[in-house]
């Protein structure tokens, strides 16, 4: 059956076939947005049965007639043979199908009918293709052709079997902190990949993380990608919010026209954090009230919602998420480091668990506060520590000061040896 949730589609064909007036088809839209507004939602379809006008009968072959019809175009591909339907969005319509010159599955990408006058979205379409074309990493999903059919557009690239990680989100999971830090280490090195030939994605999100049946992430969908010395298509763009909002970055919100790399580590961080807590990093009534949080409203440390993950994951997702660009990882190398390090449950080198100074000085007064100090598998633990008076706590504020101090030094010898290597 065809998505019957294209209700404006159907109900021209239904127009179209004489089943019904456009008075009568009008009278159920005018009804149903009544409905709607008291609360009440009910289908365009469901109204038209109700109200005698059609019968289930009638609008399963519409739906079969309407299948059919966005099937057709498709098998007009040359070379493709169409084997079935695998989605549908507002931006396009995915099939599954086989490459019968190489006698292998693929996925193709058609854009709908309704975009494909529009130049701008059909320019998006070709520029996905040619960016993906020109990536090639086992952790991105594979462009192979790009092009037009009996007046169609279409994309086709490598089939992922498997599901995505909005998907597992979806239903309910929360990945444990192992998990989630290789699926983020293997979508990294597809950033890195992407981000060393001049290409920021600029929506990275659990719904563009695909997991095959082994566990392989890749990352899909560069309709949004833009080469970095693309600066015409910067300044056009120029004050437009382009991305997700529940993990878009800040300088994307603001409309920035040098959006970097970093951006792109902004939306890991979201995606992360996401992953490890079940939740998204801002919520909100809408996508502007979301969007307003990224920028103004300080992150709820990851670990303070899942209290299982370490110090050291929620350092690193905070560093990822840093409002300010020049706060976060410099680039993804230096995030592989950490993330390899934090995998092996070693200290991590550029994200760092903050000295809280509101802690000491609250030491030095003798009362109890909770710290954290460094365990031999890498990850932090909490201990409650007092001073017996002031005098002591004074002491003992200088003596955590000074280790606090030889931590940072230590940190530093160790960045300078491995950039020696």
């Amino acid at each position: 059956m065809a998505d019957i949730t294209d209700e404006s589609t159907f109900g021209r064909l239904i127009v179209d076939r004489k089943l019904a007036t456009p008075e009568e088809l009008h009278a159920c839209q005018q009804q149903q947005k009544e409905l709607e507004s008291e609360g009440k939602r009910i289908s365009l379809l469901e109204l038209m049965i109700k109200n005698g006008y059609l019968t289930r009968s009638q609008i399963q072959r519409l739906g079969q007639d309407m299948e059919d019809s966005m099937y057709r175009p498709v098998q007009q591909i040359p070379g493709y043979q169409i084997l079935g339907k695998l989605g549908s969005g507002a931006m396009a319509r995915v099939f599954k199908a086989k490459q019968l010159s190489l006698d292998r599955i693929v996925a193709i990408k058609v854009l709908p009918r309704k975009l494909k006058e529009n130049p701008e979205f059909v320019d998006r379409f070709y520029r996905e293709g040619r960016a993906a074309a020109k990536l090639n990493h086992n952790n991105i999903v594979q462009a192979i052709d790009v092009g037009e059919a009996g007046g169609y557009h279409y994309f086709v690239m490598e089939y992922v079997e498997g599901c995505t990680v909005y998907d597992e989100l979806a239903n309910g999971k929360v990945y444990s902190e192992s998990e989630a830090i290789e699926i983020i280490r293997q979508i990294t090195e597809a950033l890195v990949h992407a981000h060393e030939r001049g290409f920021i994605h600029r929506d990275v999100k659990p719904k563009n993380i695909m997991l095959t049946k082994d566990r392989v992430a890749k990352l899909a969908d560069m309709g949004l990608a833009r080469e970095t010395t693309d600066l015409q298509a910067a300044l056009q763009e120029a004050g437009r919010a382009y991305g997700t909002p529940y993990y878009i970055s800040p300088e994307q919100i603001r409309g920035e026209v040098d959006i970097d790399h970093r951006a792109d580590l902004y939306s890991l961080g979201a995606t992360f954090y996401h992953m490890v807590t079940g939740r998204v990093p801002f919520e909100g009534p809408t996508p502007s009230a979301v969007m307003h949080k990224h920028l103004k409203e300080p992150l709820t440390p990851p670990d303070h919602i899942n209290t299982a993950l370490s110090s050291g994951c929620g350092a690193m997702i905070e560093m990822l998420m840093a409002k300010d660009r020049e706060q976060r990882y410099p680039s993804g190398r230096e995030l592989l480091v950490d993330l390899e390090r934090l995998a092996r449950h070693e200290p991590l080198v550029y994200a760092q668990p903050h000295v809280d100074a509101h802690a000491l000085e609250t030491l030095s007064r003798g009362q109890v506060v909770t710290l954290e100090s460094p365990r031999s598998d890498g990850r932090y633990r909490r201990r409650a520590a007092t001073s017996a008076a002031a005098g002591a706590g004074s002491t003992l504020t200088i003596v955590l000061a000074t280790v606090a101090g030889l931590s940072v030094l230590l940190n530093l010898i160790l960045l300078i040896l491995l950039a020696t290597r």
